[in-house]
């Protein structure tokens, strides 16, 4: 069996971060989706478990932070094109998102991201090749 993971992100309004994820073309396991969490399917082993912040709370004895206010993990999808990047920037922008930097280019990586509704930062990424001082150090394993 391949691992999965499970992403656990809170949210403010379960049904609006729904919208705003289908909005960008992904769908929700209904078996593992209820009052309280929404399981987003990103790929066949890849799940973000969207989770109402009280629900989100009982699993910590920590404060959830405020990711509007402070940033505690970005998120990075690979994308299969430069145009898949930037269409899935624009889905999220115009779902209620924002873009809280410019696209960039690094050659090797192109890259563009956006805010969720909650203030998550997820970024988007398409890679044509591996850097080259990363070929070298692979090619010597």
């Amino acid at each position: 069996m391949n691992k999965q993971i499970y992403v656990n992100l809170p949210v403010k309004d379960l049904e609006r971060s729904k919208a705003f994820f289908g909005a960008l073309g992904f769908s929700f396991n209904p078996q593992f989706t209820d009052q309280n969490a929404a399981c987003m399917i990103v790929s066949e082993d890849i799940y973000v478990m969207l989770l109402t912040e009280p629900f989100f709370q009982g699993f910590t004895n920590k404060p959830v932070a405020d990711a509007r206010k402070s940033t505690e993990v970005l998120l990075c999808l690979s994308c299969d094109s430069r145009a898949a990047v930037d269409d899935m920037a624009a889905k999220a922008k115009a779902a209620g998102g924002s873009w809280p930097n410019p696209p960039k280019d690094h050659g090797f990586m192109y890259q563009h991201g956006f805010e969720d509704l909650d203030g998550h930062m997820w970024e988007l990424a398409y890679m044509e090749g591996m850097p080259a001082q990363a070929e070298d150090a692979a090619a010597q394993i």
